[in-house]
């Protein structure tokens, strides 16, 4: 057999065979793609290692419409300077949900503002992704603190967070298709423990 009737036989098994085993090696297949040539490709394209995130807490949820959520949070905000005018000017005003997908742009410092929505390496394993309440210098450095929106304050590690921890900054949310990768993470957790 030449190796052109080799390649005719293994495409025809990828892309016109109905088997389990052809069902499997298309699942790998597209993992191999996305992990090692689209996510990257993302990453280089927007500037940084975090091209797409999935949102996997409820943190930055609005369990209502902004009014209502103003209303019982509005003291923390306007307590730290930032008014009901301004919030209304923050990009994701009205929050995320968890199993959103916000896609991210480079990390550079300069670029970040109050109100806007980072990512940053803290104290916990995965990423964490609130929105920046103040940018301060001390020592000649920049740092940003941040807060969950559906948080009652800033978490310790959010306090004074180094510019240098910043991941890169959510521009766009795509709803819900984070839950794919959250319910595989935890089938798979079910499955080893």
């Amino acid at each position: 057999m030449s190796f052109k009737e080799i390649l005719k036989k293994i495409w025809h098994f990828i892309w016109n065979d109905n088997s389990a085993a052809s069902w499997i090696v298309n699942i790998i297949l597209a993992f191999i793609i996305v992990k090692f040539l689209i996510y990257p490709g993302l990453g280089l394209l927007f500037g940084t290692g975090y091209p797409v995130v999935a949102v996997v807490s409820s943190s930055m949820e609005h369990n209502s419409g902004f009014e209502s959520w103003w209303e019982n949070n509005k003291v923390w905000y306007t307590e730290n300077n930032i008014t009901k005018d301004k919030f209304l000017g923050f990009p994701q005003k009205n929050g995320f949900n968890k199993g959103d997908i916000m896609v991210l742009i480079g990390r550079k410092p300069l670029n970040i503002k109050v109100g806007d929505v980072a990512v940053f390496k803290g104290s916990l394993k995965d990423p964490i992704i609130h929105r920046v309440v103040r940018i301060f210098m001390e020592d000649g450095n920049y740092y940003i603190q941040t807060k969950g929106d559906n948080n009652g304050a800033s978490r310790n590690d959010e306090l004074k967070i180094p510019v240098d921890s910043i991941l890169g900054k959510a521009v766009l949310r795509i709803p819900w298709l984070g839950w794919i990768k959250i319910l595989a993470f935890e089938a798979i957790n079910t499955f080893i423990k």
